[in-house]
Parts: C-alpha cells; structure tokens; sequence
C-alpha cells in the first residue's frame, strides 16, 4: 500500500532521532570557571597533596572554590571556583603558592553527567566571540635569535680559518661583536679576505694595538631585522603546527607588532596542556664527545644522567645538527631493554650532514643536547606597594643520549635515555611540530569574554528562536496538519544539527548562528515545495494517498538539486575561508545535510503514520 514504511525504518528513523538528542543533550549544562594545576613537564606527577597546597592558599586568600580533583593519570588538578572572575586572581595565588616548576592555568571544567561522558557525549565548542576562550600574548626573544646567528657565524669562521691554515684567536664578545686577534697584518687581511668570500653579510672593521692586529665582524641592521622577522615567522609556522597538534578548533595564531604574537583558544579544554605545549622552547644539538686532551675553549661540560646516576659530561663546542633539521619524529620504545625512545627522520640536508661528521668518527660517542628555556619568579614589591611576580628566563641545558657510534649515521636514528614514554611522547610532539627560532616568553594570559558583548550573543540565539516560531506560525496556519508536521521535523533538523556538531568537535560562532538561521529557512524551503507539490496534485483530482507519493517523490529531485548546490558553495567557503567564515561553512554544511534528512525521510515518517494504509477523503493541507 502507498505511504507505508516497513517497521524498520520507523525503529531506524526514531534510533537516529533518539541519538541525536542524546549528544545533544551535553550542551544543557553550562561549565564551571575554573584553574588547573600541571607539571612544567607532561612526565610530573600531581597529586592531593599538591591540591591541599592550592586549596590552602585560595582559602587564605578568601577566593571561593568548591571542587577539588586530581584526574586519574595524575597529569594535572582541576580546582573550580564560584565566579568566572575569580579565575585570574586564583591564578596568581596558585602559582605563588605551587612556585616554579608548576603551570597553573584558566580553564572550563565540564559538567557533563558521568552517564553522557560515559558514552562520549560532550557540549560543542563556542567560539571567542560567544563564550570567550584563553588569551595568550607571547614574546619572541629576537636578541637569543641574533646570539645564536653570531655563534654559528663565530664556529663556521673558526672551522674556515683552520682549513685555510690562518692561524688567530676567534671569539665572540659579550657586546654581540666577533673580534679575531692575529699576529701580523698579513694573516688579518688573509682572514678578511676569506672572511669576505664567506660570509658576505658580515661587516668588517680592522685595528691595530700595541702590536696586535683586530677584525671586528657584525651584521648590518638590515641583516638583523631579517634574522628577527625570520625568527617570528618561523616561530609563528611552529606555533600553528603544535596548535594543530594539540586539536584545537578555529584557532588564532597571529604576529602582533615587531616580536610579538597572539595565540587565542576557544573552546581549548586542557590550557595548561597548551600552555606547556606552546610554551617549550624544546631544541636539540647533536655534538661529538669532545677529546680528552681537547682545549677548555673546544668543549663545554654538560649534566649528564647516566644509569639513574647524575654526572656530567664534556661535548664539542661545534654542533653537528640541531633540532631544525628533523623532518619527523615519533615515540616508541626500544625492541631490547623496553625503554622509551624517539625516532628521527631528518631532512635531505640534515641527513647528509651527519652522515658526513658519523663516518669519520666510528667508534666516539654522539651526544644529544636538550635545550629548553625556563623561567625563575622573582617577586617585588612595586611603587605603589603592591607584589608583583617578574619571570627571569634562562635556559637549561641537558645531555639525555651519549651513544657509541657503530656506524655512520643517515637520515633515520634514534635517541633513548629519556625517563618515560609521557617525556618521549612530548619531545616527538615539539619536534615534530617544528622547532622555535627562538625562545618565547608568556607577556600576557588571560580569558577572553565575548568579544560583541553578552547582549548581542542573546541577540543571535533570540534570532534563531524568533525565526523558528515566525516559521512555525506561518506553517501550521497556512498548511495546517501538515505544518506541524513541518516543524516538529524542523525541531528534530536542529537537534540533529547541535548533536553533529558535539560530536564533531566543530566551533559555533555567531557566523555559525546565522548558518543555522539560514538552515531553518532552507529546511523549511523544502517542506514547502513538497505541500505545494500535493495540493497541485490533488488540484488535478487524484487520491490523496497517490497525492502526497507524487508530492514527495516529484519533488525529491528539485530538493536534492538545489541542496546540492548549496552545498558546495559551503565546502568552497570552507575551502578558501579562515575564521568565522568556516565557522559559517561548517553549520550550513551541516544543515544542509540534516535538514534534507528531516525534511524528506522524518517528515514523510509523520505523514505515514497519520495517513498511511488509511481511507483518506481530505488532507488537512
């Protein structure tokens, strides 16, 4: 008979129905404002007696909490607090209280029921401009940048001199200059010259004292605010890749000024995570041991932790590689001992160029240098009497691997004495995401409100409901039945909308709200073309039963043309758009596909149960 569905697809129809209310339901409760507490390094355990610390200094410092936990990993804490505002002032209690070595961060607790989480049902992430997210304002070290130039320039002239057997004194001053010391005029000019033909952008500058001939070597200031917008861009490329690895939805990474960038995440749900993550200035240099009759000039002594015991170790001070080379890396654990390690893959150049140090020293160990910038708070009391916390940086260098070399190296090799597969799992992430040009440094951290205001965001959400019941009014006056039908499918294409866009993790920005408005209307287009396609056919006097087939059947075509088309104009804009405009992409792409779900199959499931199988003489259309 016409207008009937076999009892599975009912069952099927309300199962869909039925999920997606369900992860839809998650975005009913609100989060708490709240500070999480994690180790400066992912391999730091936290546990209650770190939160007893935290919570003592929030109660002494009169700032209501309710809620203390400690995950179950043990990677961080999560205190949540009554107010929103309260969370920058327990912020500065927490990490005074906690000191160095602790990263203490604004965040969202979820008050997502235990029996939803359970099954992976979490609330949809809110842009920046509707709730707000982490603010951050970091600070490239441009200066770090430019001593690092100067070294790498001071070792590549020392190694070019001693080819050419110029024999001088090279060293880099602590005014950022290069000063080479010679014997005669002659070898001065000889080095000059060489100098000239290798490093080209170097600025030369002879003098003679008591008997000692000088060349001072600096860069130009166009050199130097190349080297320091290089630093920044390639700072901000690494910055965008570790946000990508950290999965954070519609991010903001841009450079503000001269060495400056903003890095703004809404929705982000571990900041501290971010932070960190963000934070690490996570280099490598890979040195050979120096020699033990090696000049104290040659070699720098290093800490070295060898077999659970805490040493040191001597490495060149030529570096081989650094970190920047590393195409790849991965976390894993070796074969033998089950130890965790990392495997790198270098680039074409940084291959050749280890294979070229390895193979001519077989049988001398290779170390890898950890290099990671911190920080140590120092507080003051300012002119007007309040304490205020100043981060004096520094940078800690480690030796994690001292290995025999067997054979000569590749582009593919491994590094193992980390402590756990957690320090394993971080260094693969940081190198894999790029490494910084330079250090950067937290200038500023704060939540960010609703960037058009609490009104307007009311606004948007009233727009959707002001649309929804202008539409359901029209309807069901003018198409009677059948527009209620119409909208209790329109209600059921909105709560299949939120639930794939929780699922989904996507973004909801008020760009978003107005594809969702957009849906409602285009939801509703389509019911429209099927009620007109019935009342011609039932103009032409055919049965009603044979009127509303013809009616969805005929218009069916017309429908999927003209979603289609739709369409694809969102993928285009979510293609070649950025920002709020994918944010608008993503729910028209999303509604579209939902509204043809319940505008064709929910809405044709209604209409069969009330008139399917039936002798129907009039529809109430």
């Amino acid at each position: 008979m016409l207008n009937q569905y076999p009892l599975w697809k009912y069952l099927l129809i309300l199962l869909i129905v039925g999920f997606g209310f369900f992860y839809a339901a998650p975005n009913l409760y609100a989060p708490d404002p709240a500070v999480q507490i994690s180790g400066e390094s992912s391999a730091m355990v936290i546990d209650e007696k770190a939160l007893k610390i935290a919570s003592k200094a929030l109660t002494e410092a009169n700032i209501e909490f309710f809620g203390g936990e400690v995950n179950a990993k043990g990677s961080n804490a999560l205190i949540r607090l009554k107010d929103r505002e309260l969370q920058l002032p327990a912020q500065k209690v927490i990490q005074r209280a906690m000191g160095d070595g602790y990263i203490v961060a604004l965040n969202l607790a979820s008050t997502t029921p235990d029996w939803l989480a359970d099954w992976g049902a979490q609330p949809m992430k809110l842009g920046l401009d509707l709730s707000g997210g982490v603010h951050f304002l970091l600070e490239v070290d441009t200066a770090a940048a430019i001593n690092k130039r100067m070294v790498n320039y001071t070792n590549g002239i020392k190694r070019v001199l001693r080819e050419d057997k110029i024999r001088g004194f090279i060293r880099l001053q602590d005014d950022g200059r290069i000063r080479g010391k010679f014997k005669t005029e002659d070898l001065r000019d000889q080095a000059s010259s060489k100098i000239r033909s290798e490093y080209s952008e170097l600025q030369r500058q002879a003098e003679d004292n008591e008997g000692s001939f000088f060349l001072y070597l600096d860069i130009s200031p166009a050199k130097v605010k190349e080297i320091e917008d290089y630093a920044v861009d390639q700072n901000l490329i690494t910055l965008r890749n570790r946000v990508n690895e950290l999965g954070v939805s519609e991010p903001l990474v841009q450079r503000q000024g001269r060495n400056r960038i903003v890095v703004e995440l809404p929705g982000i749900q571990d900041t501290a995570e971010a932070k960190r993550i963000l934070g690490k200035t996570a280099n490598m240099e890979f040195r050979l041991e120096a020699k033990f009759d090696a000049a104290s000039s040659a070699k720098e002594e290093f800490e070295f932790r060898d077999q659970n015991r805490i040493g040191s170790a001597f490495l060149e001070r030529d570096v081989v590689i650094t970190g920047e080379r590393v195409a790849s890396a991965s976390a894993g654990f070796d074969a033998q001992s089950s130890q965790p390690q990392v495997n790198i893959t270098l680039d074409s150049e940084g291959g050749a160029m280890m294979h070229r140090v390895t193979r001519h020293n077989i049988q001398r160990r290779l170390g890898v240098l950890f290099i990671e910038r911190k920080s140590r708070t120092r507080y003051e009391i300012n002119d007007a009497g309040e304490e205020i916390a100043i981060k004096v940086p520094f940078d800690e260098k480690k030796i994690i691997s001292l290995a025999t070399i067997q054979d000569a190296l590749g582009v593919q090799f491994r590094i193992t004495g980390l402590d756990n597969p957690a320090e394993a799992a971080e260094l693969a992430l940081l190198l894999r995401a790029g490494a910084l040009a330079a250090p950067i440094d937290f200038v500023e951290e704060r939540t960010v409100g609703p960037s058009l205001g609490a009104e307007n965001i009311q606004l948007g959400v009233i727009s959707v409901q002001i649309g929804l019941a202008l539409v359901a009014v029209f309807m069901m006056i003018y198409y009677r039945l059948f527009g209620v039908v119409a909208v209790a499918g329109l209600s059921f294409n909105l709560v299949l909308l939120i639930a794939l866009m929780s699922i989904l993790s996507a973004t909801l920005t008020l760009p978003g709200i107005a594809g969702i408005v957009l849906t409602v209307g285009m939801a509703v287009d389509a019911n429209v073309l099927i009620f007109a396609r019935i009342r011609e056919e039932l103009k032409n006097r055919i049965s009603p039963q044979q009127a509303i087939s013809a009616g969805y059947d005929r218009a069916f075509v017309t429908i999927m043309d003209a979603n289609i088309t739709t369409l694809l104009v969102a993928v285009i804009l979510y293609a070649v758009g950025a920002g709020p405009v994918r944010g608008f992409a993503v729910t028209l792409s999303l509604g579209i596909i939902t509204s043809m779900f319940t505008a064709i199959v929910v809405s044709r499931a209604m209409i069969n149960l009330v008139y399917g199988g039936r002798k129907v003489k009039k529809l109430s259309i």
